[in-house]
């Protein structure tokens, strides 16, 4: 699997699939592939290429894509300016400067034999194989651009740094260390510390803190050069510089110091006037007044105007004159429209990738991830990177004339207001215009005029910067307007459109009364900082200090206002106007009124449940959080909304961070940490979803602990009853599945391709003949590949086993059969059969699963068409009835709900939990009958998921006489999405009752690829897996070795049990199931990784049941051979070898596992009596109840021993499988 993150990621191997063209289920035809052999200009076909999931041959940089070709992965190595690019797998791309781990081309060009998802017709590799590429045209990357924020983190600009005295005072490790740096490492790991502020600097350095230490400041953005390491499109500092960036910072404009505009001389407009982009006002650009301007501020449905015909005394006078005009662009700002004033008429088109000659035309195409540059002294660059601020118009072409006259025109309804020389267009799109000097066009939503570090002169008097796509004529006059647009929240409501001085306000007598600050600006003006704070959508705008400039939509901390005259410092950028003084606030805002909060504290009343405030704690212990589990919770973070969440999850710990973060865990996280309580002056940020108390501080936490019973407790077996793992043999397959069989032996089926190259894809273990290597493994065949199918036990006379599905082509569409002949210490003959072309499904499908219903069919659900292939959503049914039925919440939640778990239902109906979601079809129809509510995932995230590929297991819990307590499910363990944090807990449900609800518990670790053994006496084991990752090759990591054990009959929250630990690692594709004697058969794990093996050899382990010397007291049970096959509600008798004392009988279902799915598995406990060594048991009453099939019967003495099972079948054959199906191929048939 792809070690590159993509959204098809848990889809594990990706195989082999040929294009096919469907007719019917028994025609194919497959076409050849080819290698383009120059897919992109300069590069040439290199061949197939080796390659390996753990020892990658192209190692820089990648993607996948579900619509992968060979020129789309050539293109985006060679924009990286790397010389190899390779396609694998279908969708995968890899690039690099030279071969790696021995990267060679390989005899048969043949190998790479899969089809490009996004074109069946060429090759994109196979397994383990590059379809490869390269060049020797040093391509050279592009940019590098700033990266205006990531991670919550926005740009702050270039900062000087010092070896001696760091600006950030934390120096972190990223991801691929130092070669690898992006901003996005560094900005994550900063996150991930706890830290207010990141820097990037000398291409591989990452630095933290929660403040800037030392007299860091602004320097020059050129002295931020170098690129990142881990991505030459972006910046990482320089020498002794930083590339800044702050939690939480909004920036106006997404800026680059990459790029300028200019033309080649500055010409004159009729009027002159400076539109400075950080401050979205106008300003003088000379001394001597001429008219005077007007800006009101408003939300984005009623944008900022400034008009050069009138004077409001709200913000500040400000006068253009008439030589020229300059727009400034030196620094970040929200959209702004400059509207030219001219009436001309306008004709050329001009299409989207056509670059103007001219020297004095700029022409910006229509997309937001390029731009055209004119090859004149007046072109200017923009970065064609996605991150970066674009001015892409919204159709396919631009609009640009070479005459003088130039009309403007608007499609959508516009209102035009003139007065005087003045004209304001007021609409949601426009179309840019131009004369013969130059043009800028703006998109229709709120893009940007990139800034640069030049101003930038706009020639000729009829030139033009507005929003594109427009319809309505609209006269042109000699002067213009500025409207700026910009976000708005929607608490609360501005009661005015224009802000106006609300006073002189003290600052810091109890913590900042302002909560947004933002970078300090040495040409400060009170109509900057109005214009930066509306532009993020804040109410309230504090100038302080001359330079600071604060946003809001209240004020907190007990703000009080004071006289004037205490807010006595000049702006620097505007010596008339007052911008606060030492800790005090010159504050506007466009509300009547301005909500004074007071100042916060800790909650310790109307806390949940049993909730306690136990203090301020230390949260800054290196690389670690105090409680493991963060939840972000921008707008509502409370002490109450926080700590009910972790008991909820059954964590008794938590507590609160930053104002917006929420952490759960367990009081032995913080223990293990040595963390200690602090002065609660340090935690003093007022919640995000409540000013007036205190959620934590700067890596401090507001603690809360849970004083009440416990949430969940565990128990630790030990000795014995801890059971024992124990090496049973040295295995020949690395399985796919395992499956018990009524012959007592266990056969095992085996995916191509990744075992040992001799082996015969399937084999049959004969438990009776361990000590005989040989002779315990039976060699079987099969025709198809079985990897990621499905198996289960037939009703028929003889429990042949069944498998449907595969990788691809025919694998997919395949149904084998299996007879189980011999006997233990025998050989049997019989083999697997299929006929693809006989008796196939109706779909193909990768990843099914099967189950029998209760009428004796067997019911197929999901998969995928093939290798990493479309959905497969729908059902069908053997022997076939009908056509399939399609299922849109399959289609829905593809591909995260592959083998899906089943289960027939009591009252009549089919269980299905699929991804995160679960619900009830009808049991004639197959429809929705019931929807389910969607199943609880993590404490921090609803979308983890339960099925394939966010692997976790289930098993239905016991059912017994008289069958009148509802049946429960339940599933454990799985994995979140994109980051795969293992799943640590459980949930059950009884689907069938009226409010049926998901009840969690907590296990006693995270798990991901796990299985689930059931056990006769009841209880279930737990086992194998990982605590992080996903299904797939290559996909998990920390492999969980420890055993645990659920029993239902303890009280909820204290029905887990640790166990003993293996030492082999258990990941990818293992399985465990129940042995006639009472044993777990545990097997499996397929990595494909260079960090763990794949693991041939085959464990048991040994439950408490059978330690010590219980194994010797099992009981031991004869059935007459006429007692075996039950009808349902019927008595059947079976006795003893010597009198015990049996305690219970149980009926365990025969199973299949696989991808921690047990098909089959269903566990009864039936109404028996015993006199002396005659014991009566009475079968299920129904089919709903039991379905048709094959069990094990065991009986267990006091000490819950079970005796060695015999196999019974119950219900008969309904569906007349031991008839099916009736060709030669499958022959002789077993009957009903």
């Amino acid at each position: 699997m792809i070690d590159i993150a993509s959204s098809h990621s848990g889809l594990g191997t990706l195989l082999f699939l040929t294009s096919v063209t469907f007719g019917s289920a028994n025609t194919i035809e497959k076409r050849d592939l080819y290698a383009p052999p120059s897919p992109f200009t300069g590069w040439g076909y290199a061949g197939c290429f080796n390659d390996s999931v753990g020892a990658r041959t192209l190692t820089q940089n990648g993607f996948t894509s579900s619509a992968m070709t060979n020129t789309q992965c050539v293109q985006f190595c060679a924009s990286k300016g790397f010389y190899y690019a390779g396609t694998e797998y279908s969708a995968e791309c890899y690039c690099g400067d030279s071969l790696k781990n021995y990267g060679a081309k390989v005899d048969n060009a043949g190998d790479c034999n899969m089809p490009c998802n996004g074109n069946a017709t060429e090759q994109c590799g196979g397994p383990s194989r590059l379809t490869m590429y390269n060049t020797t045209l040093p391509t050279g990357p592009i940019g590098p651009f700033i990266n205006p924020g990531v991670n919550g983190f926005g740009y702050l600009g270039c900062y000087v740094d010092s070896v001696n005295t760091r600006t950030l005072g934390n120096g972190m490790q990223t991801t691929g260390g130092a070669g690898s740096l992006t901003v996005a490492l560094c900005t994550s790991a900063c996150h991930a510390g706890g830290y207010k502020y990141s820097g990037v600097e000398y291409s591989g350095e990452c630095y933290c803190d929660d403040e800037i230490r030392n007299l860091g400041a602004p320097a020059d953005a050129s002295g931020c050069s170098m690129s990142c390491n881990g991505n030459s499109t972006e910046f990482c500092g320089g020498s002794n510089r930083l590339s800044l960036y702050q939690f939480g910072y909004k920036p106006p404009v997404l800026s680059s110091t990459a790029s300028m505009m200019s033309s080649s001389s500055a010409t004159s407009m009729s009027s002159s006037t400076v539109v400075s982009m950080s401050s979205n006002t106008v300003q003088p650009s000379s001394a001597s007044p001429s008219s005077s301007s007007t800006m009101s501020s408003s939300p984005s449905s009623s944008p900022v105007v400034v008009s050069s015909g009138s004077t409001s005394s709200s913000l500040s006078s400000m006068t253009p004159t008439s030589s020229s005009t300059m727009i400034s662009s030196s620094s970040s700002s929200s959209p702004v429209v400059v509207s030219p004033t001219s009436s001309t008429p306008m004709s050329t088109l001009i299409d989207s990738s056509t670059m103007m000659s001219s020297s004095s035309s700029w022409v910006v195409p229509p997309s937001s991830s390029s731009w055209a540059v004119p090859p004149s002294s007046s072109s200017w660059a923009v970065p064609p990177s996605s991150s970066s601020w674009a001015i892409p118009p919204s159709s396919s072409s631009l609009v640009v004339s070479s005459s003088s006259s130039t009309p403007v025109t608007s499609k959508s309804s516009s209102t035009v207001d003139s007065s005087g020389s003045s004209t304001f267009i007021s609409s949601s799109s426009f179309t840019a215009v131009s004369s013969s000097s130059s043009v800028v066009v703006l998109s229709s939503s709120p893009t940007p005029i990139p800034p640069s570090s030049s101003s930038m002169a706009v020639s000729s008097s009829s030139s033009v910067v507005i929003p594109p796509s427009s319809s309505t004529s609209v006269p042109l006059s000699s002067s213009f307007t500025v409207a700026t647009t910009s976000t708005t929240t929607t608490t609360p409501t501005p009661t005015t459109t224009i802000y106006s001085y609300k006073g002189c306000w003290v600052d810091n007598k109890y913590g900042r009364v302002m909560n947004y600050q933002q970078p300090d600006n040495s040409t400060e003006t009170v109509d900057i900082c109005i214009a930066l704070c509306r532009s993020q959508g804040y109410a309230i705008a504090g100038i302080e200090y001359g330079v600071q400039c604060f946003c809001d939509n209240f004020l907190r901390n007990a703000a009080t206002n004071t006289s004037d005259t205490e807010c006595n410092m000049a702006c620097p950028g505007n010596s008339t106007q007052k911008c606060g003084d030492g800790n005090r606030l010159s504050v506007y805002s466009n509300l009547t009124d301005i909500t004074v909060y007071p100042v916060p504290t800790v909650q310790t009343t109307d806390l949940p449940g049993s909730w306690k405030y136990a203090g301020c704690l230390t949260d800054d212990a290196p690389n670690q959080r105090a409680l493991p589990w963060q939840i972000i919770l921008t707008d509502n973070n409370t002490a109450p909304n926080c700590i009910a969440q972790c008991s909820a999850y059954g964590y008794a710990s938590g507590g609160l961070e930053y104002g917006n973060e929420c952490y759960c865990g367990d009081q032995s996280d913080v223990d293990a940490l040595g963390l200690t309580y602090v002065s609660e002056n340090e935690c003093q940020f007022a919640c995000s979803g409540n000013v007036t108390t205190i959620c934590g501080g700067a890596r401090r936490l507001s603690y809360y602990t849970w004083q009440g019973p416990p949430l969940t407790s565990w128990n630790y077996a030990s000795d014995d009853a801890a059971g024992l793992y124990q090496f049973l043999i040295g295995g020949v397959v690395v399985p796919l599945v395992t499956q018990m069989a009524v012959n007592g032996k266990v056969t095992f089926l085996e995916k191509s391709g990744t075992g040992i190259p001799n082996a015969t894809g399937a084999y049959e273990l004969d438990l009776a003949q361990i000590n005989n290597f040989t002779g315990a493994w039976r060699p079987m065949h099969l025709k198809t590949d079985v990897f990621c199918s499905a198996s289960v036990t037939l009703p028929d006379k003889a429990a042949r086993q069944i498998n449907v599905g595969g990788w691809s082509l025919d694998s997919t569409f395949g149904v084998r059969l299996y007879w189980p002949d011999g006997s233990p210490g025998v050989w049997g003959v019989n083999d697997w059969k299929e006929n693809f072309k006989l008796v196939s499904l109706q779909a193909g499908r990768w990843y099914p699963s099967s189950m029998i219903l209760a009428n004796g069919s067997l019911l197929v659900v999901g998969g995928e068409r093939g290798s990493n292939d479309i959905a497969t959503p729908s059902l069908e049914i053997l022997p076939q009835v009908g056509p399939t039925v399609y299922c849109d919440w399959l289609n829905r939640t593809d591909p995260s709900n592959l083998y899906p778990f089943l289960a027939v239902l009591p009252s009549g109906g089919v269980f299905v939990a699929y991804y995160n979601e679960a619900r009830i079809l009808d049991e004639a129809s197959l429809l929705t009958k019931k929807e389910l509510p969607n199943i609880p995932g993590a404490v921090n995230n609803f979308l983890a998921g339960r099925t394939y590929p966010m692997q976790g297991t289930a098993v239905l819990l016991p059912q017994s006489a008289p069958y009148t307590d509802p049946l429960k499910i339940l599933i454990c363990g799985g994995s979140t999405p994109y980051q795969g944090f293992a799943l640590d807990n459980c949930v059950s449900i009884a689907p069938e009752a009226p409010n049926a609800t998901w009840i969690l518990e907590r296990m006693p670790s995270k798990r991901v690829l796990v299985s689930l053994a059931a056990l006769p006496d009841g209880t279930y084991l737990i086992l194998n897996g990982a605590h992080q990752g996903f299904g797939g090759f290559g996909l998990a990591t920390d492999p969980n070795h420890n055993a645990v054990l659920y029993d239902p009959t303890k009280p909820l929250n204290n029905r887990f049990t640790v166990m003993a630990n293996t030492t082999i690692d258990r990941l990818y594709h293992n399985e465990a199931i129940l042995l006639d004697d009472g044993r777990v058969l545990v097997s499996g794990s397929d990595p494909e990784d260079y960090r763990y093996d794949q693991e041939y050899r085959v464990e048991v382990f040994i439950p408490p049941y059978l330690m010590g010397n219980l194994a010797a007291t099992r009981p031991i049970v004869n059935i007459p051979t006429n007692q075996r096959d039950w009808a349902y509600g019927q008595s059947y008798q079976f006795t003893l070898q010597t009198a015990v004392t049996i305690t219970k009988v149980s009926l365990m279902g025969a199973g299949s596992a696989t991808h921690g799915n047990s098909m089959g598995q269903r566990t009864i406990f039936p109404a028996f009596s015993c006199s002396g060594r005659i014991c009566k048991v009475t079968a299920p009453p129904n089919a709903r109840i039991c379905p048709p099939g094959w069990f094990q019967l065991f009986a267990l003495n006091r000490n819950n021993t079970p005796s060695v099972a015999v196999w019974v079948r119950i219900g008969g054959d309904p569906a007349g499988f031991g008839n099916w199906p009736d060709f030669d191929d499958f022959r002789p048939l077993p009957g009903v």
